[in-house]
C-alpha cells in the first residue's frame, strides 16, 4: 500500500486535503469519488513527485539489489502473483528507500504497465541489462527462472568486487598507515630532536639540512599541500570527462604493467557474464550485446564492443567481429567460437566470465602478495633515512669529543 496525500473538492465548493492508502494513484482517486470528493492533486508521500512520477530519488546497492532479486525470484517460483510478491518486498524492506522503490514499481504494475516498463522508470536503480532481462523473462513466461539467473549475476558480480576489494584492503592500510607514521615523524619528531644539534651552532650534515627543509615544508605548507592535491584530483576527474582525454587514460590503464589486464580481466568478465546470461534469457544478440557493451568501463573496450555489434549487424559471426576490434582476451574468442559452432553460446560465455575472473582474482592476489613485502621496504627505508639523518650529527659530535 502507498500513502497519497490528496487535495479534493466537495461538492459544496469546500477544499479538503489529507493522505490516504492505497494501492495505486488510479485506486487512490477511486477511493476519493467514492467518499463524494473531486480529485484536484494526488502525489505519493515521500516522493515530491506526482502521480506520473519519472524515476524514484533512493539508490539500491548492488548487494541490497541482488538480495530483493534473489526473494522476489523465490517468491515467484512459490506461485505468488507479481504484485503480491512486490508487496512482500515491501513489507520486507529494511529501509524507508528500498520501501519507496518497490511501492512504486508495484503501484506502476498495478496502473497496467509491464514489470520491465515498471522498472524502467527507476533508471538510476535498476540498470539497462537488468531491465532488458526482465522483459525478456516476461516474454518468454518464466519469471522466476530469469530472475533466478539474474540474482546469480549480480551475487557472482558482488562476489568477485568483494574478492578485489579484500585483496587490495591491507596494502592499502599499510600504505595509509606508513604515511601517517612518516608525516607524525616529519612535523613533530625531528623538529624538536633537530632543534638541540642547531643549538650547538656547528654546520649540519646535508641529509639532517634536508629533512629539515622537508620538515619545515611540510609543517609551514602541509595543508596548502592537501588543498593543492585535492585541486589535482578534481581537475583530473573534469579532465577525465572529456572523450580524448578519457580515451587516452584508458589507453594507458590498459598498457600498465600487472594492473593491466586485471582491469581488461574485470571488464571481459562483466560482458561475458552479462551476455550469457541475456543471451540465456532469450534476448535477441544485438540488443543482449548493446546491453552487455553498457557494463564496459573503459572507453577502448565499449567502443570496441560498438565496433563488433556494427559488424555482428552486417551479417559477421560474434567471435570475428570481436576478434576484429583486437581488444579481448583470446580465450573468450575461442570460447565463443565453440559456442557458435556447437549451438551452445550461452553456456560457453558462461565458461569464458568463469575463467576470467579466477584468472583476475589470481592476479590482484599475486599483485596484493608482492606489494605487501614491498611497502615495508619502502617504510622501512624512509624509517631508516630519517633515523640516520638524526643521528649523523650525534655521530659528528662524538667524533669532536675524541
Amino acid at each position: 500500500m502507498t500513502t497519497y496525500r490528496f487535495e479534493a473538492a466537495r461538492h459544496r465548493g469546500t477544499v479538503e486535503k489529507g493522505e490516504i492508502d492505497a494501492d495505486s494513484a488510479r485506486a487512490a482517486r477511486s477511493q476519493l469519488r467514492a467518499r463524494g470528493l473531486v480529485p484536484i492533486s494526488l502525489q505519493a508521500k515521500g516522493e515530491g513527485e506526482s502521480k506520473s512520477g519519472g524515476g524514484s530519488r533512493y539508490r539500491l546497492s548492488e548487494a541490497d539489489l541482488a538480495l530483493a532479486t534473489r526473494q522476489l525470484a523465490s517468491l515467484l517460483t512459490a506461485g505468488l502473483q507479481l504484485d503480491v510478491a512486490l508487496a512482500t518486498l515491501v513489507e520486507q524492506a529494511e529501509d524507508d528507500g528500498q520501501r519507496e522503490i518497490f511501492r512504486a514499481v508495484r503501484a506502476d504494475v498495478l496502473a497496467g504497465h509491464r514489470f520491465a516498463e515498471a522498472l524502467e522508470r527507476h533508471p538510476r536503480v535498476f540498470p539497462r541489462v537488468y531491465c532488458a532481462t526482465v522483459a525478456a523473462g516476461e516474454q518468454a513466461g518464466s519469471f522466476g527462472v530469469v530472475l533466478e539467473r539474474l540474482a546469480q549475476y549480480l551475487e557472482d558480480r558482488q562476489a568477485l568486487r568483494g574478492k578485489l576489494i579484500a585483496a587490495a584492503t591491507y596494502p592499502v592500510i599499510v600504505t595509509l598507515i606508513a604515511f601517517a607514521i612518516v608525516v607524525f615523524l616529519m612535523t613533530y619528531v625531528v623538529p624538536q630532536v633537530v632543534q638541540v644539534f642547531e643549538q650547538t651552532r656547528q654546520a649540519l650534515p646535508l641529509p639532517t639540512r634536508f629533512l629539515l627543509a622537508v620538515s619545515a615544508i611540510l609543517r609551514g605548507y602541509g595543508l596548502w599541500l592537501l588543498l593543492a592535491g585535492a585541486g589535482v584530483v578534481y581537475v583530473l576527474r573534469r579532465m577525465l570527462r572529456q572523450e580524448a582525454v578519457r580515451a587516452a587514460w584508458d589507453r594507458m590503464l590498459l598498457r600498465l604493467p600487472l594492473f593491466g589486464r586485471i582491469f581488461r580481466g574485470i571488464d571481459t568478465a562483466r560482458f561475458a557474464s552479462t551476455l550469457a546470461m541475456l543471451s540465456e534469457a532469450g534476448v535477441p544478440m544485438l540488443r543482449a550485446l548493446a546491453a552487455a557493451e553498457a557494463t564496459l568501463s573503459n572507453s577502448l573496450l565499449r567502443a570496441a564492443a560498438a565496433d563488433a555489434i556494427e559488424r555482428v549487424r552486417e551479417g559477421v559471426g560474434l567471435a570475428r567481429a570481436l576478434g576484429a576490434t583486437r581488444a579481448f582476451p583470446p580465450v573468450l574468442l575461442r570460447l565463443i567460437g565453440v559456442g557458435e559452432s556447437t549451438g551452445d553460446l550461452p553456456r560457453m560465455l558462461a565458461h569464458a566470465a568463469q575463467i576470467q575472473s579466477r584468472e583476475v582474482e589470481r592476479r590482484a592476489s599475486a599483485v596484493a602478495t608482492l606489494a605487501e613485502p614491498l611497502l615495508i621496504l619502502v617504510m622501512g627505508g624512509v624509517v631508516l633515512g630519517i633515523v640516520l639523518a638524526v643521528l649523523l650529527p650525534i655521530i659528528e659530535i662524538n667524533q669532536l669529543v675524541r
